[in-house]
């Protein structure tokens, strides 16, 4: 950060995409690091959070944060989580989100087909009238990269 504590994250050298820092998690984080979306005390809900980077960073910035992620990567998230635990605060388990969150953040979560229509209908469900989605990702060129973009915008829910 660049005023107060560093976040600490630990990435891993095996375990898939969610184990390491992506660019566009630092670009997201850096970003809610301006100040440009309001956070403290706003609702935030973190999709694909990996190693908890951007949540990590929201919460530190005053918002109640939830990250989530396949449960394959929650172990990293929580290691992240608690090795933070001096920058943020809470802890509770949340099933529901309920009311729908301020703010959904996503950072390189377009680039699996298969994802793509979970991704989408999860943004459906939880989008209220006044959540504003922060999407920030890689473009990609190459494979079928390009179509799935072109797909999650053309379905992303308005």
């Amino acid at each position: 950060r660049r005023a107060g504590p560093a976040l600490r994250l630990e990435q891993r050298a095996a375990g898939g995409v969610g184990c390491v820092v992506w660019d566009a998690a630092l670009v997201l984080a850096k970003f809610l690091e301006t100040g440009a979306c309001p956070l403290a005390r706003r609702r935030v809900l973190e999709l694909g959070a990996g190693t908890g980077a951007v949540g990590i960073m929201a919460a530190a910035l005053g918002a109640n944060v939830t990250v989530t992620d396949l449960e394959e990567l929650q172990e990293l998230l929580m290691v992240n989580i608690e090795n933070n635990k001096h920058l943020v605060t809470g802890g509770e388990d949340v099933t529901e989100f309920q009311p729908p969150p301020d703010y959904i953040l996503m950072a390189d979560c377009i680039y699996y087909e298969e994802s793509l229509e979970p991704l989408l209908k999860t943004l459906k469900d939880l989008t209220g009238p006044d959540t504003c989605i922060l999407c920030c990702y890689e473009q990609r060129t190459m494979g079928k990269n390009p179509e799935i973009e072109r797909k999650y915008f053309e379905n992303f829910p308005s």
